[in-house]
Formats: structure tokens, C-alpha cells, sequence
């Protein structure tokens, strides 16, 4: 049994990174486009270009696609993990210490865990895997090519 659940360990990863960043892309769609809920469940919007709100639901919306799809999935989910642990820290930590008294979990969560996309990368299934063995398939076959006439 865990030489299967370690097989499957990079399937996992694949559709936690999949869940992650859709839920937080839903959280920028809501915040830019008024959807799902609206800005903080009130059904408007944020304003455009407003600091914080507008580039946090940028960040969110593009970020989760992002990670989502598994396209540039390190960079995607640093960025996003930096600007979640913006909000806690400015947005929630100053209201008190601990995420479940200051609102701050979701925050805390999503930080941590694009943090460990970070490190653990995209898993199994992700288009960052699929341009990287694209590229390496023309690098093999111009050697493959090359081969014949090195030799002569």
C-alpha cells in the first residue's frame, strides 16, 4: 500500500495545485468581476487600480490560473504566497494574533500552501511539464541528426 500511495503522490500534488489555484482565482474573479459573491460577499467590485484590493485580485486571478493550469507554476505560486502573506500580515495579523481571532486563515493557508507549490513544484499533471518535454523532444532529435554526420 504506501509504494502505490507514493506512486500516486505526484497526482496528488497535481490536483492539489489544481484546487488551490482555482479557489484562489475565484477569489480575484469575485473581487474584479463582482462574481461568485461579489468583493467580500457584497456583490460589487473592487475599484480599479485601488492599493491594496485591485492588484491583490490581479495577483489572485492570475496567480490561481496560473497555478491552476500548472503554467509557470513556481514563479506563479511565489508570488501569490507573497502576497497572501502581505494580506495577513498588513490586513490581519494587526487586528490580533492568531488567524482564527483576526479573519486571517484564508490567507494563512493560501500562503503556506503556494509556498509549498514553491518547493514541491507542479506535480504529475501540468502544462509546465508538457513545454518541457516539447523542448527536450527537438534537443534529442537534432542531436539524433547531428550523429550521422559527425560521424562521416
Amino acid at each position: 500500500m504506501p509504494a502505490r500511495l507514493t506512486e500516486a503522490g505526484p497526482y496528488a500534488l497535481a490536483l492539489f495545485r489544481f484546487v488551490t489555484g482555482l479557489l484562489f482565482a475565484c477569489h480575484g474573479a469575485a473581487s474584479l468581476f463582482g462574481v461568485l459573491g461579489g468583493a467580500g460577499g457584497t456583490g460589487g467590485t473592487v475599484p480599479a487600480g485601488s492599493w491594496p484590493g485591485w492588484y491583490a485580485a490581479v495577483i489572485q486571478l492570475v496567480g490561481g490560473t496560473l497555478v491552476a493550469l500548472g503554467l509557470f507554476t513556481r514563479t506563479a505560486a511565489l508570488i501569490s504566497s507573497g502576497s497572501m502573506a502581505y494580506a495577513y500580515f498588513v490586513m490581519h495579523q494587526p487586528e490580533a494574533l492568531w488567524p482564527l481571532e483576526n479573519g486571517g486563515e484564508a490567507s494563512a493557508m493560501f500562503c503556506w500552501s503556494f509556498l509549498l507549490l514553491v518547493f514541491t513544484g507542479p506535480g504529475a499533471v501540468a502544462v509546465d511539464r508538457l513545454l518541457a518535454s516539447g523542448r527536450a523532444r527537438p534537443a534529442a532529435h537534432r542531436d539524433e541528426q547531428r550523429t550521422p554526420a559527425a560521424a562521416a
